[in-house]
Formats: structure tokens, C-alpha cells, sequence
């Protein structure tokens, strides 16, 4: 992870907390994650994430070395976000079963198929999770994962309900995306989006999406 992140974030008095990346597959990742504490901004690190989903293979979460470097950063204080599609969800669940020291966050609901109007795999493959109070969801990148030029909400619905029966809003984060939510809307819209398909929720329900979550689960 770059420094200049934890310095734009230190120098950012609204930045409470940045979620980086580290080679977690390194023997070498605890002294990495020791080294952003000790930089100019290290005290707003609380995360580490990877693109999982770029990875050739679907089980790369289930390697030894990628638990290996998850528990350093479990060890260091952090969470660590899942940034995955519905193909890596079953090692996902798989690791989370046998890591429950370690505070997960799914980002963008696994990046459901919303665009095509799909629930299958991703809803049931999703499910598992819901036992699991260990791991968390955020409700961010649905804009990107629909039709950038004509979303709606009753596009995201579906899927945002889904992750209310299986997280409860007690396990949900909102995010915002930005600047990648650009391609398919603005900030502002974003945040209207998730409003709406929230709607139906109690306003403390609400309030803990949008940012008492957040606060804990990050230890912000």
C-alpha cells in the first residue's frame, strides 16, 4: 500500500479510517503492517484487502499462506475485506468457518450479477454466511455492478434485501465506491440509492449502517 494513502490521510481530518493492501501471501506481511503503523498517518489503518477476484484461482483464499498473512493482519488489529464475485464466495465462507478470530467485510455484497437481473448463485451461495457473526457486508458498488446508463433501484432491490435476511442491519456497512461509482452515477446518487432501497429499515437500523457499524466493526 502506498504511504502517501495513510499521508493524504493523516493530513484529511474526515479520513477516520483507510483499508490498504499488503502482500499477504509475504512470510514478511506483520513487518509490512508494522511498517504503515509506524508512517505518518499508520493510526488510521483498520483493514487490509486484496483482489481476490482477479486471481486465476477461484480457491486462492483457501491457501495456507494467504491464511497465514490474513491472521498477521488479524493479529495486528485489522479487519480484513473480501473483495470478491459470486465465484470465490464457497472458499470465502470456507475461510471465514475456520478463521472466526478475524473480523471479514464483504465488499460490494460479492459483486452480485446485477445487470443481468440474476439471484442465482450469488443468493444462495451468499446465505452461508449468515451464521457467521464474525463477517459483515458492505452495500456499496452495486451502481458499477448494474447497467451504468439505466439503473434503478428497483434493480438494486433484489439484492439489497437479500443482505438484509442474511446480515440483519446490524452486519451491513455503507460505502460509497468513490470515485469508481463515477462510471455509472454520481456521489450524491449513490447515496440516494442506498436511502431508498434502505427505506423499509428503522432509522436507528439506518443510522447503523450508515456509519455505527462501521465504527465497531473497524474499531474506528
Amino acid at each position: 500500500m502506498p504511504r502517501e494513502f495513510l499521508e493524504i490521510a493523516r493530513a484529511t481530518p474526515f479520513i477516520r479510517g483507510v483499508v490498504g493492501w499488503a502482500d499477504v501471501t509475504a512470510p514478511s506481511v506483520g513487518d509490512a503492517i508494522d511498517a504503515f503503523r509506524a508512517a505518518p498517518g499508520g493510526d488510521r489503518l483498520v483493514g487490509i484487502r486484496h483482489q481476490v477476484h482477479d486471481e486465476p484461482d477461484p480457491d486462492w483464499l483457501l491457501r495456507s499462506d494467504v491464511a497465514r498473512g490474513i491472521r498477521a493482519a488479524g493479529a495486528a488489529g485489522l479487519a480484513y475485506d473480501l473483495l470478491i464475485r459470486p465465484r470465490e464466495l464457497p472458499a470465502a465462507l470456507a475461510l471465514a468457518r475456520r478463521l472466526p478470530d478475524i473480523r471479514f467485510v464483504i465488499d460490494h455484497l460479492a459483486k452480485p450479477p446485477i445487470a443481468s437481473g440474476d439471484l442465482e448463485p450469488w443468493r444462495s451461495r451468499i446465505a452461508g454466511f449468515g451464521e457467521l457473526e464474525h463477517v459483515a457486508c458492505k452495500v456499496s458498488g452495486l451502481v458499477t455492478e448494474a447497467a451504468w446508463t439505466s439503473w434503478s433501484r428497483a434493480d438494486l432491490q433484489p439484492y439489497v434485501d437479500h443482505a438484509i435476511d442474511v446480515f440483519g442491519s446490524g452486519r451491513l456497512v455503507f460505502g460509497s465506491d468513490w470515485p469508481v461509482c463515477l462510471l455509472a452515477a454520481s456521489y450524491r446518487q449513490v447515496v440516494e440509492a442506498a436511502r431508498t432501497t434502505l427505506e423499509g429499515l428503522s432509522g436507528a437500523e439506518r443510522a447503523a449502517i450508515f456509519g455505527d457499524n462501521a465504527v465497531r466493526i473497524y474499531r474506528i
